[in-house]
């Protein structure tokens, strides 16, 4: 599942509820939540304890590690930092959430999907998009038809008002406002070159030309 959402959408909350959800159904499930920093990933954990206490149970963590939760049917949920050389040592994973995908680096990303081998666990993507580059992006447009994609703007949250949107759009310009609000993979703000003219630039059709090759005597 890729979640291309809107700042303020609710991802978070939409995940963490999807995480307690697996917790709770399949005992001596594991789901790992993966974010840019060890901050992030706790804010995330704190979202999936509120769904816990409304099941009644008390949350605590697993006793190993430092943001966690662990339930009376063996199932945890871990926050992982945001450091690839930390985050190994995980095996059979049932569900893996990746919290704002879009500024997660490709190292950590291809560090943590070979632990959803043994149990061919799940994964979500879930983030705001943030300009054409890195795996968020790559797997939204070429990542082919395993992965279920939802795209939900700004336009399309009862929670924001039509007001805030066009006040953000004057304010901090149609760019960021595509990218933020609109869910759109908008270009580098310091590149010299537009994508569209450098794909308009190469000619596919004309054959190289190679050069005789020089004798002994140059």
């Amino acid at each position: 599942m890729i979640l291309n959402c809107s700042r303020q959408w609710g991802k978070s909350t939409v995940a963490a509820a999807r995480a307690v959800e697996q917790a709770q159904t399949h005992a001596e499930s594991l789901t790992l939540v993966l974010s840019p920093s060890g901050r992030q990933s706790g804010e995330f954990l704190k979202k999936a304890e509120e769904f816990v206490r409304r099941l009644g149970v008390r949350p605590r963590g697993d006793g190993r590690n430092e943001i966690s939760v662990q339930f009376p049917n063996g199932s945890r949920i871990v926050g992982l930092p945001g450091s690839e050389r930390t985050v190994r040592g995980f095996s059979a994973v049932d569900l893996l959430l990746v919290d704002e995908a879009s500024r997660v680096e490709d190292d950590l990303y291809k560090a943590v999907r070979p632990m959803l081998a043994v149990k061919d666990g799940d994964l979500w993507l879930m983030s705001t998009p943030h300009g054409k580059r890195g795996f968020f992006h790559r797997e939204w447009e070429y990542g082919g038809e395993e992965w279920r994609r939802v795209k939900a703007p700004a336009t399309e949250c009862a929670r924001i008002r039509p007001e805030f949107l066009e006040e953000e759009q004057r304010v901090q310009g149609d760019r960021w406002f595509r990218q933020e609000y609109m869910c759109e993979f908008t270009e580098e703000e310091d590149g010299v070159f537009r994508d569209e003219d450098i794909l308009a630039a190469i000619n596919l059709g004309i054959e190289p030309v190679l050069l005789p090759a020089a004798d002994e005597d140059g």
